[in-house]
């Protein structure tokens, strides 16, 4: 058994009855696959990014159930004929205890991609001119690398 989630949106104006006929319908979808609805969250009247049927809100429920992947066609069959629902959509929810594989691949980009602060690549290297920059590179390839570190210290920043 998988856990779903089914959004519905249906007409601004519903009542107590269309939305206990929605949710019942969802229900005997559910229970005659074997698999049971845990949760029903009302959330009320909302108003539509887009017009949608010449509508500009809508009553939303969102229903929790669980029950075997097969169920998902009939269920979706049963709300595509329903006069009452406006729009549907159905969702597999993240088991529990396994992370969203997206969040955790851009987590770990975010960490790979990670530079250190540009100030102190500032500091280090001297401000040159675009076009004096291929000159200046040439002179620092010819010269051996010096400790620089007490040097640093003793001198300031270049302004």
């Amino acid at each position: 058994m998988r856990e779903y989630e089914v959004m519905l949106i249906l007409p601004a104006e519903a009542d107590e009855a269309l939305v206990a006929t929605a949710v019942d319908r969802i229900a005997k979808a559910v229970s005659e696959a074997g698999g049971e609805v845990t949760k029903t969250d009302r959330w009320g009247r909302r108003r539509f990014a887009f017009e949608i049927d010449r509508q500009n809100e809508g009553y939303y429920v969102v229903v929790q159930f669980t029950a075997e992947p097969s169920t998902q066609v009939e269920l979706e069959r049963a709300l595509s004929l329903a006069d009452e629902v406006i729009r549907f959509k159905v969702l597999l929810r993240p088991e529990k205890g396994r992370h969203d594989k997206a969040a955790t691949a851009r987590h770990d980009r975010a960490v790979k991609t990670h530079a250190p602060a540009p100030a102190v690549a500032a500091e280090a290297a001297p401000e040159v001119p675009a076009a004096a920059a291929p000159a200046a590179e040439e002179a620092e390839a010819d010269q051996p690398e010096a400790p620089e570190a007490e040097d640093k210290e003793a001198s300031p920043a270049p302004a």
